[in-house]
């Protein structure tokens, strides 16, 4: 039976939350496994995250967070240590409890979307990327996308000064990969990346210049619900290959699932 008063609890927290899979996909996953867990989505003002945080750590039988936006840099700085994916970008899109309470935090934002674009036969390695949106999974993501070997990154976000911090960082890391802050022109790209919330809702604008996107191109949208956001069936339109977010949320599952160790084999994350 699940739901006891022994059930261990998983959140998923992000503002808004209503448009999370992880609660349904882990669930799922509880109930085919035979394990008393729940994970539940909540959601908080931003403005009262802090308020939120102190009630959830005090939250004992709580083992695991799942973190979206806007909260995973807030979380991460609720760490006490973490996953070098997670301390390179500081930002955290998972954290479990450890045995004395405090928190650990990884990122599988990248490794989800990496493993997706190769499940999907999307070539990385020396091509051209346009990526717009440079926060929490943004980062992650250039970070993934260097390292697996894409000659060249242009980035470009609202916020500048938060792009080309990132730039230099990703740039110190993985010297081989020119990486530059500009427009979301996607002209000369190879590969064109959506890593911003826009499209999550129909009155966003689209998050770069489809005007400029070609045939020859590969665009990717990490957002999930709606399957297919306006960007990816502009895309489609024009006649480029397209992936949406859901798979790399798929490829994020596993990996989570053992961070999380749901079945506690792991016996020290008691």
């Amino acid at each position: 039976m699940r739901g006891t008063g022994k059930a261990d609890i998983f959140v998923m927290l992000a503002h808004p939350v209503g448009h999370a899979k992880s609660p349904g996909i882990f669930n799922e996953i509880f109930e085919e496994k035979g394990l008393d867990s729940l994970m539940v989505p909540l959601s908080c003002a931003p403005k009262d995250f802090d308020i939120f945080w102190a009630g959830l750590n005090a939250a004992e039988n709580i083992r695991g967070v799942i973190v979206s936006v806007p909260f995973k840099a807030a979380v991460y700085e609720k760490c006490t240590g973490g996953h070098d994916r997670a301390v390179r970008v500081r930002s955290a899109n998972s954290v479990r409890r450890n045995p004395d309470g405090s928190w650990y935090a990884d990122n599988f934002d990248g490794v989800g979307f990496i493993d997706a674009l190769k499940a999907g036969g999307h070539q990385i390695a020396g091509r051209k990327v346009l990526q717009v949106g440079a926060g929490g999974a943004g980062a992650s993501l250039a970070y993934c996308l260097a390292e697996a070997g894409a000659s060249r990154i242009r980035l470009s976000d609202v916020d500048v000064a938060r792009a080309t911090t990132l730039a230099g960082l990703v740039s110190k890391t993985f010297p081989d990969c020119e990486i530059e802050v500009g427009t979301a022109d996607p002209t000369g790209a190879e590969l064109v990346v959506n890593a911003t919330p826009m499209g999550l809702k129909a009155s966003d604008p689209l998050p770069l210049d489809v005007a400029a996107l070609t045939p020859d191109m590969t665009v990717v949208d990490i957002i999930m619900e709606p399957a297919e956001t306006p960007l990816l069936r502009e895309a489609k339109r024009i006649g480029c290959r397209i992936q949406p977010g859901r798979p790399m949320m798929d490829y994020q599952v596993e990996a989570m699932a053992a961070f999380f160790d749901i079945e506690r084999k792991d016996r020290s994350h008691d």
